[in-house]
């Protein structure tokens, strides 16, 4: 015991200089956590490691799971010389002098591992001066994103680099990393079991962010008792959560809103708006993505659907935030409560496709207006029959142009007021059907 007071003290003196996430960085690929399904026994990158055949590869990841880590390990296992660049503060001069670099290392038989954080960040000819070292093995190049490559890196660099997904580390693994702390720190965290519970919540999947709040703990909270969760507040900033309306989290999250109110989820529908709301969208946005759910996905079935859209919407720009915003979900809980047809959607794009295969077709002379003598001549409005002059106010005649196939567009469902448009269509084409034999 009476060693561990001045080991605690050395650390907190290292800990004024090296951050305790540095200070537990792992130091070989066993203690990389959370990333099982790429280095366990038997996975792919684990494979190229101990085959020592490396190919150049991007890690895309969330913050905080471990791409810097487990590049420099990579670097480590294959012992080669590891040079890393921030995207964000390098240009193209620094990248012709680390090329240089590793042309001088490859002439004395050394692998040169080039490290791009943010690579996302470098423009279209920083990303092209990579082509020519990756493919003549100058440099074996990890870069490391948080977006999807396939939208923040060009494609002729994405096609020679192999792309590996590192997850979003779950709560098991952050519980794991909160005891390598208390063990580095030679003392237990004054936390109860709730508090340590939303530590975890606050950190999000993110393991250098939960380091952080952890050293913040230790360093600021001089008190006696355990903190609770409500305490935790006067310590910790809260994290702004992973959400870019620019980027790929922007579009993940409307579609997975999209498709919980298709599934007639009203809770995943209310939580994917929440989370869109608290990341900073714009509740406009949301509201027109509503507006045109009503019309894809809810059509007829039930029409109060695209007011109920519309009507969010004009509440929203009346009230502004907070209060519109309860509009918006009003209007989330009515669609995805709603019955579903998909029907006039399809139907529309149905006879956008017909009118493109079918070109300029005529209408029926019979149908079209006739100003003119001329018109008048050659037949323009000849034998039109005036639909309410008829019972039923239906005179069965034809409105479809000649050539164009005689097959229903819009085709109802059975579900909500659809069934009832569905009955009346069938009566419609039954009743065409006997005028046009001489039928009553």
């Amino acid at each position: 015991m009476k060693q561990s007071v001045p080991l605690q003290d050395s650390l907190f003196q290292k800990n004024t200089v090296r951050p305790l996430a540095d200070m537990l960085r792992p130091t070989n690929l066993e203690q990389i956590v959370g990333q099982d399904h790429l280095l366990n026994p038997g996975q792919p990158l684990r494979q190229m490691v101990e085959n020592n055949r490396l190919f150049s590869m991007v890690l895309w990841g969330p913050p905080g799971c471990g791409k810097t880590s487990l590049a420099k390990l990579i670097a480590t296992a294959v012992k080669a010389d590891f040079y890393p660049l921030s995207a964000i503060f390098s240009g193209i001069q620094d990248l012709k002098s680390l090329f240089e670099q590793a042309r001088r290392n490859r002439q004395v038989g050394r692998a040169t591992i080039l490290f791009v954080d943010e690579i996302h960040r470098f423009n279209r000819t920083q990303q092209d001066s990579f082509l020519p070292v990756i493919e003549d093995g100058t440099v074996i190049l990890i870069g490391a994103t948080t977006e999807n490559p396939s939208f923040a890196l060009n494609p002729a660099l994405l096609s020679r680099l192999e792309v590996f997904v590192l997850k979003r580390l779950e709560d098991s693994v952050l519980y794991q990393m909160i005891d390598r702390a208390e063990i580095t720190l030679c003392k237990k965290l004054p936390l109860n079991d709730e508090a340590k519970r939303s530590l975890v919540s606050l950190a999000d999947g993110d393991g250098r962010y939960l380091l952080n709040m952890i050293e913040a703990i230790s360093s600021r909270y001089k008190g006696q008792q355990p903190l609770t969760p409500q305490n935790l507040s006067s310590i910790l900033s809260r994290r702004a959560p992973l959400y870019d309306k620019a980027q790929e989290s922007h579009y993940n999250l409307i579609s997975a809103f999209h498709k919980s109110l298709r599934g007639s989820d009203v809770d995943a529908a209310l939580y994917w708006m929440a989370r869109m709301l608290d990341g900073g969208e714009d509740p406009r946005y949301i509201a027109r993505r509503l507006i045109r759910f009503a019309t894809e996905d809810i059509g007829l079935a039930d029409p109060q659907a695209l007011n109920q859209g519309i009507s969010c919407l004009q509440a929203y720009e009346k009230l502004g935030s907070p209060e519109g915003e309860l509009a918006i979900a009003q209007a989330t809980i009515y669609m995805a409560a709603a019955p579903k047809s998909n029907a006039s959607y399809t139907a529309f794009k149905k006879a956008m496709q017909l009118a493109r295969d079918y070109g300029s077709l005529m209408p029926p002379l019979s149908i079209l207006n006739a100003p003119t003598s001329l018109m008048q001549n050659l037949g323009y409005g000849e034998n039109y029959q005036y639909d309410h002059d008829f019972p039923d106010a239906f005179s069965g005649q034809n409105f479809r142009p000649a050539g164009l196939p005689d097959q229903p567009i819009y085709q109802p469902t059975n579900f909500g007021n659809e069934q009832k448009i569905q009955e009346k269509l069938n009566w419609l084409r039954q009743r065409r059907q006997d005028l046009n034999n001489g039928t009553k």
